[in-house]
């Protein structure tokens, strides 16, 4: 959930304490980069930058926004964790292991089937 705009306290939002502007009522990070998670708009304004990110938000209904800001800070962090693959090393590497796994599931019924097929149940 969205925290409430930083104009109902006195702490700036984290992205525009580091962007070092005031920030004002209609700011469009304050719900989403609150000024307690400052490594969070500093990671999506390395990966994306201030200005793109204040376009996508824009664009977006205002009931989107959220998800994207999750998607943003989550994609900044894996891009700056695996510079070269970024999270599509992660869900490449998840995909080799779900492949793996139906693949002996597949094997470990296709083996149980054959005890099944001779009667034998595991109980004497």
């Amino acid at each position: 959930m969205a925290s409430s705009s930083s104009s109902s306290s006195n702490s700036p939002c984290a992205a525009c304490k580091f962007l070092r502007r005031k920030c004002q009522p209609e700011c469009v990070f304050a719900p989403y980069f609150p000024p307690d998670q400052p490594q969070k708009f500093v990671n999506v304004h390395k990966v994306f930058g201030a200005s793109n990110v204040t376009k996508l938000l824009n664009e977006l209904h205002p009931s989107q926004r959220e998800d994207a800001v999750n998607s943003l800070a989550y994609e900044a962090d894996m891009r700056l964790r695996d510079p070269v693959y970024g999270c599509v090393g992660v869900i490449s590497l998840l995909q080799h292991q779900l492949r793996q796994l139906q693949m002996d599931l597949s094997c470990a019924k296709s083996e149980l089937s054959k005890y099944q097929s001779l009667g034998i149940t595991g109980h004497a």
